[in-house]
């Protein structure tokens, strides 16, 4: 009997036509992963506990039956102004809207009514878990010299545990990405072009399986956008993070990744307050870490994603 092999796996992803209908991921509905880690069942166990005339573990019910996937996609683009990129569906399962701009580009934006949801199938060498109704957090990150990327964390019902070959999957039509330069990278942070070592952002989703009478649902219940940045720490000339900290004031943040058509991304928020800075450093340089807060302007807009 062979081994199974973790390295051998495919990943598929499709936007659900019903909530929680499997709709048939195929080979062409492919992400590309990496640092995956999958819980392929979560549950509670509700306990037993019989009085019986001798002790002994009575044994459990699972209930709320489900399971999780995160992993990490490259930040990248479609290869052209105006295209969905290939991780286009996880993206809308956070509570993102896709408005697509032929020619120009595709924006995602937050929305709270009809969150859409996606099937998953996970194929780990030959066993297929599929999950259905999932939807998922998203957290961009970037850091200087390093490829950046999406962390999704994606929450789905359970479905079926079958043995499947493995689908024929290629990464057709993914980007090349990258690294995170001076060349390919450009900040704005409260009107400052930032030298900056990293930036992380988190849409701060939170997922909430529920498990009712008549209804099995994951559903995203609560967002909180938050990130945080560290920078060279300059004058306070120059900018006064401090001050900026104590008044509570609001300001835009801007990351702009790549610099050719088709391999752009940016993602905007336009009322960051930050947090109390703490002082580090890299190679003796003096730095600072900046707790974000990313607040809503006028309403489901403290995040959009735009792929050019």
């Amino acid at each position: 009997m062979s081994v199974r092999r973790w390295n051998r796996l495919a990943f598929l992803h499709k936007i659900e036509a019903v909530y929680g209908t499997d709709i048939g991921p195929s080979a062409a509905d492919a992400i590309i992963a990496s640092n995956i880690t999958f819980t392929p069942l979560q549950a509670n166990e509700e306990m037993r506990d019989r009085l019986l005339p001798y002790m002994g573990n009575q044994g459990a019910i699972l209930t709320e039956e489900h399971g999780r996937i995160e992993f990490d996609v490259e930040i990248a683009g479609a290869g052209a102004a105006g295209s969905v990129p290939k991780y286009g569906s996880l993206l809308r399962v956070c509570g993102l809207a896709e408005t697509v701009t032929a020619g120009t580009d595709v924006t995602y934006s937050i929305v709270e009514d009809g969150v859409e949801s996606g099937t998953i199938y996970f194929n780990s060498d030959g066993t297929q878990h599929v999950f259905v109704g999932g939807q998922a957090n998203v957290q961009p990150g970037f850091t200087a010299k390093r490829i950046p990327k999406f962390r999704f964390t994606l929450t789905g019902l359970l479905g079926s545990v079958t043995d499947v070959a493995l689908p024929s999957v290629t990464d057709a039509g993914w980007v090349t990405p990258v690294a995170v330069s001076k060349a390919n990278t450009t900040m704005s942070l409260h009107g400052w072009d930032a030298v900056a070592q990293s930036l992380s952002l988190n849409l701060g989703n939170t997922l909430t399986p529920r498990f009712q009478i008549g209804e099995e649902s994951v559903r995203i219940t609560d967002r909180k956008s938050t990130g945080t940045a560290v920078v060279d720490a300059k004058s306070m000339a120059t900018k006064n993070w401090f001050a900026i900290a104590r008044a509570r004031t609001r300001g835009a943040l801007s990351i702009q990744h790549g610099t050719s058509a088709g391999n752009i991304v940016e993602i905007a928020a336009p009322a960051v307050e930050i947090g109390a800075p703490s002082q580090g450093q890299e190679n003796n340089v003096v730095n600072y870490s900046l707790p974000l807060a990313l607040c809503p302007n006028t309403g489901l807009d403290e995040m959009t994603i735009t792929v050019r």
